[in-house]
């Protein structure tokens, strides 16, 4: 005679939790394969949409904290959502900003920020056209007299792009906060 052995206490949460979801589609549908494999595909949508997104590429110089700075707005950024999604990341960082024309230098701003991004446009999970986001940016803070104080990047991760169809702000986050203190997060 064969003696069953007993599951550890965490596997036996783990088949029980794996065993609940096939139970309670079979309750509510005739068809509870296609009930899982909906919820694994909103599941998938869901954490390929808000992703982490990180900062990389971070260069700061130690500079004081900066409370004011100037936005040059580049028109060659095919992204209208960047330069409102920038001043909220700034604002949230207790940083006042204004915007002004490239080619036209600022007068009154000590401080002025300067930025890049790349879109692509792509099919998002479940979705049925294509749509753009942005695959890439970078920022750099430079003094009045053009020196470079700091800079810091986004870039879409190469293993699976969880951060593709986050938001633009989402993605601005962690760089606008390295590109102010330094520390990648």
């Amino acid at each position: 005679m064969r003696q069953a052995t007993a599951l550890p206490h965490g596997r036996r949460l783990l088949a029980a939790s794996l065993c609940l979801p096939l139970g309670a589609c079979s309750i509510f549908s005739p068809l509870p394969a296609w009930e899982l494999l909906k919820a694994t595909g909103s599941a998938t949508s869901a954490a390929i949409s808000y992703g982490p997104a990180r900062a990389s590429h971070t260069v700061h110089h130690g500079d004081a904290p900066v409370e004011r700075l100037c936005i040059e707005f580049n028109r060659d950024a095919q992204a209208p959502e960047l330069v409102p999604a920038l001043q909220a990341e700034l604002k949230t960082q207790r940083v006042h900003s204004r915007v002004y024309e490239a080619g036209t230098a600022p007068h009154l701003c000590a401080h002025w920020l300067r930025y890049t991004v790349a879109i692509q446009w792509e099919q998002p999970p479940l979705g049925s056209s294509y749509k753009p986001f942005v695959s890439a940016l970078s920022l750099s803070l430079h003094r009045a007299n053009g020196e470079l104080m700091s800079s810091s990047s986004y870039l879409l991760d190469a293993d699976f792009g969880l951060s593709k169809w986050a938001s633009t702000r989402a993605k601005l986050a962690p760089v606008v906060k390295a590109l102010l203190t330094g520390f990648e997060s």
